[in-house]
């Protein structure tokens, strides 16, 4: 038996917390944090220096040397710079730790290095850090020692937000000041605040590290490029939930420690459904927070996953012909006495708060699709979407048997009198108890479903921050929150109204519900009848953020400026470019200087062997035919990589960015397309040991 784990013990202890804050602070000092934490503000200076050296005290007794203002630039990764706590030595030569309040609360990194779509250019490079004070500092422990990270707000000289974290944190308070005026409608005067909370379920895929060194691809575009299907995929469907391996299971382990270290509540560990794939879903926080965990998440399944001599892959389509990975964003907004705004109750048709709540965000998503569709685009998510675990990349609302027969009720009649009921479920088995039954069944094929409390949008990708699809979700939920308010603030009948309103609201944007299968294509039809837009790739989704609906909504809440959503467009077109690019030239190298040597390799052993049986009299007919099958796929590999290797060249030569994104998708990618089909073909024809990297099969049965 291993030694016993004590996890309430280690939970946090890794972390700044409140509870830290309260054993170490003097209580006026921990007052006047916490009052800034939950209704705004800035800390005094002399505050600031107080909770400045506690933090370091506490840091520097857990071996710390270092700090950084922890942040998450337009990377989609996050950023980190470290200083040390020395100070000047005394006139002794005694070297003293410090740690001012001035350098907790900002920081100055290089605002022009980062990606800026022109806010920024290379001689402009002041940029500035702020301490994030609602989400704990934390204790990072790697090779460089233990680092004290504080979360940040990265923002320009100029102002503008040059991070994730500044426009999150704006849109929850935009959908926190907009949900109170709804629950103050309804007679709520307890509630101060409404706080947007995201539980983010983790997929991802685990290989052996030696193995996913010998393939460049991996290496430098985090998927394969080539790749012939193993003998076994996943059409057996043993995997999902299956006997997790003793290697994975020792990564899953060490990975839970050192995420309760650092607060994360990891709750749920399962292999998914793809071989060597697996998923980690976390307990429900604070959408900022639950955003920084996420981050915390994949940065530690890298780091752990190297001393266990495996690689974490988290591109969403690192196989072909299996599933892919995803982030499943639950979404659910709470006032703070308590009440979740999205549950329906025992008799949804009843609870009339609820059905405005629900009317206001299914008008949100139906207004916004687009938008909404575009904060979960990203380069690998192409790949993903549509394919048989994903969502299609057509927003749809699943709303499950109950709620739509409720909305049709109020459609139909303006009132729902009546709710569908769950009742039992009979297992038949007199040793079983008979289990309660929800009145609505589930569907993984909608990218937006309503799941009994929460919304799950399951479009994200897997290795995407979930900051964009939550600033997307606050800021369209609190549009549409705001103008029902604006209406039902000046009611004089306020029944009537809110009544009146909800049948408005689910008339005009019924279209959007659709509970059916997503990846049919009667589906696809279905909701090009609807008017519904199916945007297919990611840079056919950057448009969104120009639009002057867009526009007007982000600048209403002031989450973003149109300057800042004309760069985050650009970025959109450049990473795109860029990662294509990359892709393209890796294909290159891969097909120049590995697969057509070790073709021409093994046809000179093939035709070695054919002339030495035909020298002992016999007639090589298994041997020639071969040979000729080899040969002619090589013939087949030139043209497609010399077509390749001169529209990579085209493209990249390009100066407008948005039409080189478009050149890359249209053109450079078919051709990439073109040269795998006789690369793949080639994979099963020559001899395993003469393949220059691994397989499929290699890679993922091989954990």
């Amino acid at each position: 038996m291993s030694e016993v784990l004590n996890v309430e013990a280690i939970f946090g202890e890794n972390v700044f917390n409140l509870g830290t804050m309260r054993e170490r602070l003097p209580k006026n000092v921990y007052k006047e944090v916490k009052k800034v934490m939950d209704q705004g503000g800035e800390l005094s200076p002399a505050t600031a220096d107080i909770v400045a050296k506690a933090m370091k005290d506490w840091a520097v007794e857990h071996g710390a040397t270092h700090y950084t203002h922890w942040f998450q630039p337009l990377t989609g990764i996050t950023a980190e710079k470290h200083d040390s706590f020395i100070g000047h030595p005394d006139e002794n030569g005694r070297m003293l730790m410090e740690f001012s309040g001035k350098e907790l609360i900002k920081g100055e990194p290089d605002a022009s290095s980062f990606p800026s779509g022109g806010l920024r250019a290379t001689f402009e490079a002041r940029g500035y850090t702020a301490w994030d004070i609602t989400s704990p500092a934390f204790l990072k422990e790697d090779a460089t020692g233990v680092i004290l990270c504080i979360p940040t707000a990265f923002c320009s000289y100029t102002g503008e937000a040059l991070d994730k974290k500044t426009p999150l944190l704006r849109s929850m308070e935009a959908i926190g000041e907009q949900a109170l005026r709804i629950v103050k409608l309804f007679g709520n005067t307890r509630a101060t605040k409404v706080t947007a909370s995201v539980g983010p379920e983790q997929e991802y895929f685990l290989v052996d590290r030696q193995k996913y060194l010998k393939r460049e691809d991996l290496i430098f575009a985090g998927r394969t490029l080539f790749g012939a299907p193993a003998p076994k995929g996943q059409e057996l469907e043993d995997h999902y939930f299956g006997v997790i391996r003793e290697r994975v299971g020792a990564f899953m382990k060490d990975l839970n420690i050192e995420l309760w270290k650092l607060g994360v509540t990891a709750k749920t560990q399962h292999n998914e459904a793809a071989p060597a794939q697996h998923e980690l879903a976390p307990i429900y926080e604070t959408a900022n927070i639950a955003v920084d965990h996420n981050q915390i998440i994949m940065e530690t399944m890298k780091k752990l996953a190297e001393r266990h001599g495996l690689r974490c892959l988290l591109n969403e389509k690192p196989f072909a012909g299996v599933n892919g990975s995803g982030k499943h964003n639950n979404w659910s907004i709470t006032t703070d006495d308590g009440m979740n705004m999205l549950d329906p109750g025992e008799t949804p048709n009843e609870n009339i708060q609820f059905l405005l709540v629900l009317a206001c965000i299914l008008k949100a998503v139906d207004i916004h699709a687009d938008l909404l569709r575009q904060s979960a685009a990203d380069v690998g998510n192409d790949h993903r979407l549509g394919a048989n675990e994903a969502p299609p990349a057509i927003i749809s609302v699943f709303l499950g048997e109950q709620l739509e027969d409720v909305v049709r009720q109020l459609i139909e009649t303006g009132e729902a009198k009546s709710c569908l009921l769950g009742g039992k479920l009979m297992t038949g088995v007199s040793t079983l108890p008979d289990l309660p039954k929800d009145a609505t069944d589930r569907n993984r094929t909608s990218p937006f479903a309503f799941t009994g409390n929460k919304f799950e949008f399951r479009m994200v990708g897997s290795a995407d921050s979930v900051a964009s699809p939550n600033i997307t979700l606050n800021a369209i939920v609190a549009e549409a929150f705001c103008e029902a308010a604006d209406i039902l603030e000046k009611a004089d009948d306020f029944d009537m109204a809110v009544h009146d309103l909800i049948k408005q609201y689910l008339t005009e944007h019924h279209r959007i519900i659709f509970n059916g299968n997503g990846y049919s294509e009667e589906w696809v039809k279905e909701a090009e009848r609807r008017g519904l837009p199916n945007i297919k790739s990611m840079i056919e989704a950057a448009g969104a953020l120009t639009e002057e609906r867009t526009v007007k909504l982000f600048e209403r809440f002031h989450i973003f400026t149109r300057a800042e959503l004309e760069s985050r467009e650009e970025i959109e077109y450049e990473t795109y470019a860029k990662s294509i690019n990359i892709e393209a030239l890796t294909m290159i190298d891969m097909a120049s200087k590995q697969i057509i040597p070790a073709v021409i390799k093994y046809s000179q052993k093939l035709a070695k062997t054919v002339l030495d049986v035909k020298a002992a009299g016999v007639e090589p007919v298994v041997q020639a035919e071969l040979l000729s099958r080899v040969n002619s796929k090589l013939i087949e590999m030139k043209e497609p990589l010399e077509t390749l290797q001169r529209e990579e060249a085209a493209a990249f030569a390009m100066e407008d960015v948005k039409a080189q994104a478009f050149r890359y998708k249209d053109v450079v990618m078919p051709a990439m397309e073109a040269l795998r089909a006789p690369a793949d073909e080639l994979e099963m024809l020559v001899d395993k040991e003469d393949w220059p990297f691994p397989t499929y099969g290699d890679l993922m049965f091989e954990v």
